[in-house]
């Protein structure tokens, strides 16, 4: 058994093809975020990825649309998204698969 920490990870990313991570794998990307009212993601897309986001908390804008908690998002691959918290707030993102390279901003 090992034992990770969240804050030791990059921007919440702790599952994927990349360091640090909890656990590397090609197949996904997992993501555990908190963001304060205002906090705010440029647009971006993905050519190959799936990206689903789950808000656990608080409530989001994403392309002008609110999103609170309990929502899932799916954003195929290329489809932009920007996202904005609209009060403190906390989400989950898995990217399927994990790929180095694979963002893009608009």
């Amino acid at each position: 058994m090992k034992r990770f920490n969240l804050k030791d990870m990059t921007r919440g990313w702790f599952v994927g093809d990349f360091e640090p991570s909890a656990f590397k794998t090609e197949n996904c990307e997992v993501s555990y975020r908190s963001y304060k009212s205002g906090d705010c993601e440029a647009k971006h897309y993905h050519k190959l990825a799936i990206e689903l986001t789950l808000i656990t908390s608080g409530k989001v804008k994403m392309n002008g649309i609110e999103y609170r908690e309990g929502d899932i998002v799916v954003i195929k691959p290329g489809e932009a998204t920007d996202f904005i918290a609209l009060t403190d707030a906390t989400n989950v993102v898995v990217k399927v698969p994990s790929l180095k390279g694979d963002k893009y901003l608009c």
